[in-house]
Order: structure tokens, then C-alpha cells, then sequence
């Protein structure tokens, strides 16, 4: 059972890490394909695009949402490696599942803050674009869920590898010494 569980987990987290990517990837070509092209319009015509500065305003948040979410499966997002380091082996793993706890408290309130915002933000629109500013706070409430279930995924992991899945053991540590403890 739990061997299914962890190929759950892997295949969420695989899902999510690929969507993430791919956003980051797409929203990092749009970004600097615009900026160049409102650039060089400049310097060679003295005008720019009419939406060269709304585009890079929708755009930004999608990309740094996606990265947020690509560091925290790394565990890198809200870290807190240097307090793990200090403490014995065996309480490290209390302490991450508490941590994942507290994230999957946290995300999902502000999930449900950026749901709750979405009919009214669904009424501006941006000036030249005419887009929803509801694209933009929909790129949160994305984020926050796979956050969410980001935390979820670690904490079902480490509960069930009893943290030897790597990512917190320090590199003078090995697994067989986790388990030791």
C-alpha cells in the first residue's frame, strides 16, 4: 500500500513539476520576446508596442507562481535547512511534517482568499488589452492548490520513507544513519 502511495505522490508531483516548467519556459520566451521587440521599436522607429507594458504585467506573475512552486518541490522555497542541520536525525522528521502542515494550512487559506477575489477582479480589465484582471489572481489560486498539494505529497513521502527520501539529510549524513536513529 504504501509503495502505491509513494508512485501517487511521484506521479502528482511529476505532473505538477512538468506544468510548471512548461509555464516557466513559455512566460520567460513571452517576456523577453516582448521587452525586445518594445526595445527595439524604440530605438528604431521612437514608438512601441501599445501593449508592451501590459503584456509583461499579466505575464510576471505566471512565471514567478511557477517558480515558486518548482522551488518549494525542491524544497527550497520556504526552507528551513539551516534549523534542520541543528537538530538530531530523529526529530527532523517531526519537524518537516509539522512545517508541511503549516504550508498545507497556510496555501490553502490563501487559495481560498484569491477564490474569493476572483467575481471581483473578474470586473477590471486592463486599459489597452481589455483582459481580466482575473487572469492574473488566477495564476495565485493555481499556484497556492499545487502548493497545497506539494505539501501534501512531502509530508505523505517523509511520513512514509521516515525521511529517507534525501532532500533533508544533510551530505555527511547518509539514509542507514537516519534510520539508526
Amino acid at each position: 500500500m504504501s509503495g502505491m502511495l509513494l508512485k501517487i505522490c511521484d506521479s502528482i508531483d511529476a505532473c505538477i513539476a512538468a506544468v510548471c516548467r512548461f509555464v516557466l519556459y513559455v512566460t520567460t520566451v513571452l517576456l523577453f520576446g516582448i521587452l525586445a521587440i518594445n526595445v527595439f521599436l524604440r530605438y528604431l522607429s521612437s514608438t512601441s508596442l501599445k501593449a508592451g507594458g501590459e503584456a509583461p504585467e499579466l505575464i510576471f506573475p505566471w512565471m514567478v507562481m511557477s517558480g515558486v512552486v518548482l522551488a518549494a518541490q525542491y524544497g527550497s522555497h520556504i526552507s528551513i535547512v539551516w534549523f534542520l542541520e541543528k537538530i538530531p536525525l530523529k526529530y527532523r522528521r517531526l519537524v518537516i511534517m509539522g512545517n508541511g502542515l503549516i504550508l498545507i494550512a497556510a496555501y490553502s487559506s490563501l487559495a481560498w482568499g484569491a477564490f474569493t477575489l476572483m467575481p471581483i477582479v473578474s470586473t477590471e480589465r486592463t486599459p489597452v488589452l481589455g483582459v481580466p484582471s482575473s487572469v492574473t489572481y488566477s495564476c495565485f489560486l493555481i499556484a497556492f492548490v499545487l502548493l497545497v498539494l506539494t505539501a501534501v505529497t512531502q509530508s505523505i513521502r517523509m511520513y512514509l520513507t521516515k525521511g529517507m527520501h534525501g532532500r533533508y539529510i544533510s551530505s555527511g549524513q547518509t539514509a542507514s544513519a537516519f534510520a539508526e536513529h
